[in-house]
């Protein structure tokens, strides 16, 4: 039960992070979480929004390098040692992690930790034999930050 990403090519550059969150604004898409890594010269940004296909299309539409990704997010307890028994579980399926960031619902007292990592279908299985909580794509637009 993977998500989707959308990952965008992003120009170091002042203001162009606003105008690619305006753009998805405009569109009426919501961003539930994002992430970025930067370099000198350009960075990578990370959404996760309540409407992906859309959301490539209209990034792509305006001339932006756009892909999206699979990716899981795991649900979390929010307090201590919640992240550290999910980390336990893969390190013990011997699955590596390339990436993650979170996010908190606050209704739910429950932080999302978005994961990247090689094989999603046995991070997956390993993460339900452990107990722990996966979020399927079609319930992120209910989840508020």
């Amino acid at each position: 039960m993977s998500i989707r990403q959308l990952s965008i090519f992003v120009e170091n550059k002042a203001g162009r992070l606003a105008e690619i969150t305006s753009i998805i604004a405009d569109a009426g898409i919501d961003i539930h979480a994002l992430s970025i890594a930067d370099t000198t010269n350009f960075g990578i940004l990370r959404l996760i929004v309540n409407e992906p296909d859309q959301a490539e299309q209209t990034l792509k539409a305006a001339g932006l390098t756009v892909s999206l990704t699979d990716v899981i997010a795991i649900g979390i307890d929010n307090r201590p040692g919640s992240f550290a028994k999910a980390a336990k579980v893969l390190s013990e399926a011997k699955v590596d992690i390339e990436y993650m960031y979170a996010f908190i619902a606050q209704e739910q007292d429950r932080a999302w930790v978005i994961l990247r990592v090689p094989d999603n279908e046995k991070a997956l299985q390993a993460l339900k034999n452990g107990g722990i909580e996966i979020l399927a794509e079609d319930k992120i637009s209910s989840l508020k930050p």
